[in-house]
């Protein structure tokens, strides 16, 4: 992919700015954070930083599945906490999406979120390279 993708799937929050929910380009797609809406109802879901935490990460996961991506080809996250007492919690919900190879991660506390969530969560994932058919030897 050499060429800037915009991602955009209705299975996850439209963007709240003048962003894209992802962008791919030269075989990476950059996720930008995701917050705690439910993409049905655009409202913050109730509950504390674990329910938010799992939201978040369904977000992200919609938003993966819109380039036929999982978890397993993400490479980098940051995760923004509003309260860094919260770091456990979040790092239990989060770990149970990255079984084995967990991908490269920052976590910061900030003073502020988007509509005041306790946890936004952003992601860069590996495009992997189409398999070429056996005995196609044509450049693309």
């Amino acid at each position: 992919m050499t060429t800037k993708v915009i991602v955009e799937t209705d299975k996850a929050p439209k963007a709240i700015g003048p962003y894209s929910q992802a962008v791919g380009f030269n075989g990476l797609l950059f996720c930008s954070g995701q917050i705690a809406i439910d993409p049905e109802t655009d409202e913050i879901i109730d509950g504390g930083v674990e329910a938010q935490t799992a939201r978040v990460m369904a977000n992200l996961s919609a938003v993966l599945d819109a380039r036929g991506l999982d978890f397993s080809h993400v490479i980098r996250t940051t995760i923004y906490l509003k309260n860094m007492t919260d770091f456990d919690k979040v790092n239990d919900i989060y770990g149970r999406f990255f079984d084995s190879n967990p991908p490269a991660r920052a976590t910061v506390e900030v003073s502020r979120l988007p509509k005041d969530v306790l946890v936004e969560i952003d992601m860069i994932a590996a495009v992997p390279e189409p398999k070429k058919e056996q005995g196609d030897d044509t450049e693309e």
